[in-house]
């Protein structure tokens, strides 16, 4: 029988661990917590000075039997769950349930699962840190009080299921307010003017009109646009000041959590769920030659911050594989309000590991993330790229064009980042050199509304605003559209009906919790408990007494919301009319006669499109259970006409099969839906067909 016993969170980091240990080592996991507050009922005895009743989960009793059994023949326990706030909580309950002496150094951590990561901490064994135990203690109490006070009002008020939060509803409130920006924004004219000029060459090249009398322009109308086009027409276009400059361009910082989550969601599409969930298989071991290992350090992190060991290994690497002068000799770090730095930023657990190395033991998408996370460390640890940037003025009478060209001369960092960057050249010039003159081009535009929240985006705008930590991003994300609060159009976030309402009466009555300063500040709160600068129930204190006065005046002020609509539709069931009811998955028919008739139907939104396959049925948007949209035909499922891409009414010339929007890089052409027939053409030209004909 193993003399040590080592507890971890999940099965798959217990793997991995064991093999590093040997014989004389038992791991084994808790997957997960053991110990909560209970779901059926507050589980804080107010009282009490706010007290958590704290209860074994239910379902884990054979794993708790199993560890306690394992703990009594062992002669010493680790408790090695994850180096944050919540494993610091998850190996405290762990030491409760084991009866260990709190007093007892037990508890391991370690920011990356490697050999030596892991083997070194189990030589460097440290007491249970209970600042950062009553950090998490005051999270959990505070977001269940506002939880399990708030919702059961939603649920009398509004309808079942619904939930509110100290961070969700913020969320909520910042998708909902975007929105309420768009509907309100009111889009101006305003043009732009360039020119295509010919140096004594002969290349031809473009500059932009900037100024006009020294003063920048901004041209409202194409009245001014024609008068302008006047004026330059009488005069030379003449070079009046060449600026030659040295330019360097920095890599980014190696990523945190929130911005490997911005970076694979724009690069891949992975939301912010999917893109943790592959860190945490990179992180709790993948199984490579030489056994299972750990790829990454811990992903759960706000600090750019790297150690002086992955500095040098990092460095003796970028010497031998690009040479010195590819070296980077800075050590800056970038400094995120509210960050907590007490983690490395995500890097690789070795730089040796080459993306290239585990190309066809990775499955696709975590080769995917670790080439990003690969490729961002490198770049933070190489010199700068270096650019030769050129800037042309042009003088014609009072007004002043511009042009600007760029060159790369040194790589740098850009190295080891699939460089794709494209020189853009300007020809030689000379001062007073008088230029050819080849065509003008003014182009009409208009100011565009704010951009929606995409996942990325939201996380981007949460990070900014101090509102949640990098465990709470995906988790919050995934809450807000689970509730129906918020669906995804085309990766953005837009609020739904539901979500509005909810907002609306977030802000009416718990005003201060949507607050975005109110959600900031209590995050520097719990920083304040984790650094022993406070008693965490001081904070509780504080916070508790003005939101009963909120509860109490919701509970008595808020009218019952009414969110079913009628129809005129007959429910083929029983023959009453269905109504328009609101479920996880958006709106739905449902029978009016319920709880007689429990029939319900989906609402199918038709795109105008005859569905190819039965050519009777119409194809209409439908969802799946994780909101993503798809095509099909609504006589289902009589048909089975199904598409990711969404169809238009005309066919390819060449198969005759029906043609389909694309998307991506193909997002400005209509595509052939038969996988073996290449034919695409341009919306543009689909355009001009529909006018001309």
């Amino acid at each position: 029988m193993p003399k040590n016993l080592v507890i971890v969170e999940s099965p798959a980091k217990a793997k991995t661990i064991e093999k590093f240990l040997g014989k004389n080592y038992k791991v084994v996991a808790s997957i997960g917590h053991i110990r909560d507050l209970p779901k059926s009922k507050m589980g804080i005895d107010i009282e009490n000075d706010f007290e958590p009743q704290y209860i074994n989960i239910r379902g884990k009793g054979p794993v708790i039997k199993e560890i306690k059994s394992l703990a009594k023949k062992s002669d010493h326990v680790y408790l090695a769950t994850d180096p944050d706030r919540e494993g610091e909580a998850i190996a405290w309950h762990l030491a409760h349930i084991l009866a260990l002496n709190e007093n007892e150094a037990s508890r391991i951590a370690f920011n990356e699962i490697t050999k030596e990561a892991v083997k070194s901490a189990v030589k460097m064994p440290r007491k249970l840190d209970i600042d950062l135990i009553d950090a998490q203690q005051a999270r959990r109490v505070l977001d269940r009080l506002v939880g399990y006070s708030i919702s059961p009002i939603l649920w009398r008020k509004v309808k079942k299921g619904l939930s509110a939060g100290r961070v969700q509803s913020v969320a909520t409130k910042i998708i909902c307010d975007r929105e309420k920006e768009i509907d309100k924004f009111v889009s101006k004219e305003y043009w732009n003017i360039s020119a295509d000029l010919k140096s004594s060459d002969g290349e031809v090249f473009n500059a932009r009109l900037v100024q006009h009398l020294n003063k920048e322009l901004d041209i409202e109308s194409v009245i001014t646009a024609n008068e302008i086009e006047k004026d330059l027409h009488g005069s030379e276009y003449k070079v009046e000041n060449i600026e030659e400059k040295i330019k360097m361009r920095n890599p980014n910082f190696s990523f945190t959590t929130s911005s490997m989550q911005q970076e694979a969601s724009n690069k891949y599409n992975f939301s912010t769920k999917k893109t943790m969930i592959i860190a945490q298989q990179l992180y709790e071991g993948i199984k490579l030659p030489e056994g299972f290992v750990g790829l990454i350090t811990y992903m759960r992190t706000d600090s750019t911050r790297i150690s002086d060991e992955a500095r040098e290994q990092a460095k003796a690497f970028i010497l031998d594989e690009y040479g010195e002068e590819f070296v980077s000799t800075s050590d800056k770090v970038k400094k995120t309000k509210n960050s907590q730095d007490a983690h490395e930023a995500i890097r690789p657990s070795s730089v040796y590991r080459t993306p290239l190395s585990l190309k066809g033991i990775l499955s696709n998408d975590q080769y995917k993330l670790y080439e990003l996370i690969w490729q961002r460390f490198m770049a933070s640890q190489m010199s700068p790229a270096k650019f030769n940037n050129l800037s042309v003025q042009i003088k014609n009478g009072d007004y002043l064009f511009k042009s600007n060209g760029s060159q790369l001369i040194f790589e740098g960092f850009l190295k080891v980042m699939n460089n794709s960057q494209k020189d853009k050249l300007l020809p030689k010039l000379a001062i007073d050199e008088i230029l050819e003159f080849d065509k003008l081009i003014k182009e009409q535009k208009f100011t565009q509304p704010p951009n929606r929240f995409t996942e990325a985006t939201l996380v981007k705008e949460m990070e900014e605003k101090g509102i949640g930590r990098p465990s709470t991003y995906a988790p919050t994300i995934s809450t807000i559209l689970s509730r129906g609060y918020v669906e995804k159009q085309k990766k953005m976030l837009v609020p739904t009906e539901l979500g509005f309402i909810i907002n609306d009466i977030m802000e009416n009555y718990f005003n201060k919790i949507v607050a975005v300063d109110f959600t900031a500040n209590m995050e520097q709160r719990f920083d304040q408990i984790e650094r022993g600068e406070t008693p965490w129930k001081n904070i509780i204190r504080d916070f508790y007494l003005p939101f009963k006065e909120m509860i109490s005046q919701a509970e008595n002020d808020i009218e019952k919301v009414d969110l079913t609509e009628p129809t005129d539709i007959d429910c083929e069931v029983c023959g009453s009319k269905m109504v328009i009811k609101h479920g996880r998955f958006g709106k739905f028919l449902a029978c009016s006669n319920y709880p007689e008739c429990k029939n319900t139907k989906p609402i199918l939104k038709e795109i105008g499109v005859k569905c190819p396959k039965c050519e009777t049925g119409q194809i209409v948007e439908r969802r799946t259970k994780k909101f993503k949209v798809f095509y099909g035909c609504n006589t289902f499922p009589d048909c089975h006409f199904v598409s990711w891409d969404k169809p238009v009414d005309k066919y390819c010339p060449e198969c005759h099969s029906i043609l389909l929007e694309g998307k991506g890089k193909q997002k400005d052409y209509l595509i052939c839906s038969n996988k073996e027939c290449k034919y695409k053409e341009s919306k543009g030209d689909e355009d001009v067909n529909k006018l001309t004909e």
